[in-house]
């Protein structure tokens, strides 16, 4: 039987060009399962909400080399991506786009002046909202927890599940990942927080 730590052995030989995947006209990567709404992002946590899960805007750029490690890395791990379709809708913007989106104050903007107003100064840039803030209309009071940059896959999942626990509410993400770090050390699972 493969295990987890095998597979994830295993996913560490493979050359990047095994894992790589489809660019669109826009020149950011494509994932089938991110949610294709109409760019309100009010609606879009709404309709999270509404199947019990969070939303993820995620920033990112053409040319992004961390973009591209988040694609062919993070989201080439099944259990990341199935965990991060159960539990959140993940909205793709471009940080230098022009499409029409519909920020949580009802306010239209572009892509690229949307990341301006939300201080994004590079990619990927993840932002995260709970169910909870359906209805808000303040994304900084909505915003439970922003990942600025690339995290490789045992901070990133530590940071979904961060989400998903509540942990955001009473825990820094520091404290939250060293105890998820020292439960899996102690259940013998070796997590690496370099690969």
């Amino acid at each position: 039987m493969i295990t987890r730590r095998l597979l994830l052995a295993l996913f560490a030989l493979l050359p990047l060009s095994a894992v790589a995947q489809e660019i669109g006209d826009d020149g950011l990567h494509i994932q089938p399962w991110f949610y294709q709404g109409f760019l309100e992002l009010g609606a879009d946590l709404e309709d999270a909400a509404a199947e019990g899960k969070g939303l993820i805007v995620i920033f990112e750029q053409k040319g992004c080399p961390y973009c591209r490690e988040l694609h062919e890395v993070n989201y080439a791990i099944p259990d990341i991506v199935e965990y991060q379709s159960e539990h959140f809708l993940t909205v793709q913007l471009n940080m230098w786009g022009d499409r029409v989106v519909t920020d949580f104050d009802g306010e239209e903007l572009s892509e690229k002046q949307l990341a301006q107003k939300w201080g994004v100064n590079f990619t990927p840039t993840l932002s995260f909202f709970p169910a909870e803030a359906a209805g808000a209309t303040d994304r900084e009071a909505a915003e439970a927890f922003r990942m600025p940059g690339y995290f490789k896959p045992f901070h990133y999942a530590t940071g979904l599940e961060y989400l998903v626990s509540g942990g955001y509410l009473d825990t820094g993400f520091q404290r939250f990942a060293r105890a998820r770090f020292e439960r899996m050390e102690a259940a013998g699972l070796n997590p690496s927080l370099w690969d």
